[in-house]
């Protein structure tokens, strides 16, 4: 469910966030509100997990030419779907116009990572673009590129940071980066933390690869409470409201080993009325929700 936003005048600051985390034991949903107004709303459901994001050691079981992409058994309930413009070397390289039939073929082996979660009868989506989420930076580790986040308008701060992350790479390195809005005010020591972090990561990644068989989960992306922290808190988070003892106490431990800055952020909500009720989002919810 997406809400319509605006963006704010480049030369506006942002208004403060209050971020609120409501689990029970069907679902997870998180809503984003900047001064009382939805500006984002996640649900995850436990009986529907999201895949993406997901790393899988994949199979080729069909090529299909004239639909130029292939059917990939990575081990769940249907075949997986690849399109050739999800295929690396095409995305990289588009103008080359690539058949598929030249790149796969039948019993192939491959790195692939969930891009769009089952529908129906459809399977889930693969790219062969392996991407992987730190705290401040995105690795590519097939790209060679270093991007920066648009949210990171100012000129002379995108190219100070692009300075300062090629200064703490080695001069060997070819994997590229997106360096994330939360990565604004960190520290070297901050961004290298994320830097080795996301390379032995996919080093393990790789290792996987080589030691287990097809059709093999190899990386499991965070489940949503923890994303809230990695994903979503940043400078103008002003709280983190969570609705849940449990999943506060398992918050506040991942937040003091990976996201220091929002321990003080963290708040659990104990009021009489529920929380997206006593913020109003669930009436919100339920206007959307209505027909016209």
């Amino acid at each position: 469910m997406a809400f319509e936003t605006y963006p704010l005048p480049k030369d506006l600051p942002r208004p403060p966030e209050t971020v609120l985390v409501n689990i029970t034991p069907q679902e997870t949903r998180v809503a984003i509100l900047e001064e009382n107004n939805i500006c984002e709303l996640h649900i995850e459901r436990n009986s529907e997990h999201s895949l993406v994001g997901n790393i899988y050691l994949g199979i080729v079981r069909r090529v299909l030419p004239g639909m130029q992409s292939a059917f990939v058994d990575v081990g769940l309930e249907r075949a997986a779907f690849l399109h050739i413009m999800d295929i690396v070397e095409q995305r990289q390289n588009p103008e080359s116009n690539q058949r598929i039939e030249h790149v796969l073929f039948e019993g192939q082996t491959l790195l692939v990572q969930v891009i769009k979660d089952p529908i129906n009868s459809k399977g889930a989506r693969l790219s062969t673009q392996i991407s992987l989420a730190g705290r401040f930076l995105v690795h590519l580790p097939q790209d060679e590129h270093i991007g920066i986040s648009q949210r990171i308008d100012n000129e002379f701060d995108r190219h100070t940071l692009r300075e300062r992350l090629n200064a703490l790479l080695p001069e060997t390195a070819c994997h590229g980066y997106i360096i994330r809005t939360s990565a604004e005010n960190a520290s070297d020591a901050e961004l290298q933390a994320d830097v080795d972090y996301l390379t032995k990561l996919w080093g393990n990644i790789q290792h996987q690869a080589k030691v287990l068989p097809p059709e093999s989960l190899l990386y499991e992306d965070l489940p949503l409470v923890q994303r809230v922290l990695r994903d979503m808190f940043n400078n103008n988070t002003h709280e983190i409201l969570v609705d849940s003892r449990q999943n506060f106490a398992r918050m506040k431990h991942f937040a003091e080993q990976y996201v220091q800055g929002a321990v003080d952020k963290l708040q659990r909500f104990q009021g009489e009325r529920p929380l997206f009720e006593t913020f109003g989002v669930e009436a919100e919810i339920n206007r959307a929700l209505q027909p016209r």
